[in-house]
């Protein structure tokens, strides 16, 4: 699985998320390690740093700035799902690791 220049947007996410279908991230690959940037809609900018394993799964944390001011973090699993016409949709488990805003799950779909 290689996940680099490839753009994403959420197709679904938890109340809990801020990540909206405004938000776009790009991925970058270098070797097993995989790396992201995102903004868009309440995120100002965010950053992903994760590594993935020979099936595809994605060991991913996140930080990111919000529009409010606010320093999250967090970590997610993603594991990836090829769609018939050859783009990915990853389907994300994540928590928080700030505050008390608990876990979700998110789909994001290739664009």
């Amino acid at each position: 699985m290689y996940y680099g220049g490839r753009l994403f947007r959420p197709s679904e996410t938890s109340d809990t998320s801020q990540a909206g279908t405004d938000t776009i991230f790009k991925y970058e690959q270098n070797g097993n390690l995989v790396t992201a940037t995102y903004s868009g809609g309440n995120i100002r900018f965010g950053q992903i740093i994760g590594l993935v394993g020979e099936d595809g799964v994605l060991d991913m944390q996140f930080q990111h700035a919000d529009r409010d001011g606010a320093l999250m973090t967090g970590y997610c699993k993603t594991t990836p799902e090829i769609l018939p016409n050859g783009k990915l949709r990853l389907h994300e488990k994540w928590r928080w690791t700030c505050g008390h805003r608990g876990k979700g799950r998110s789909v994001l779909d290739e664009i």
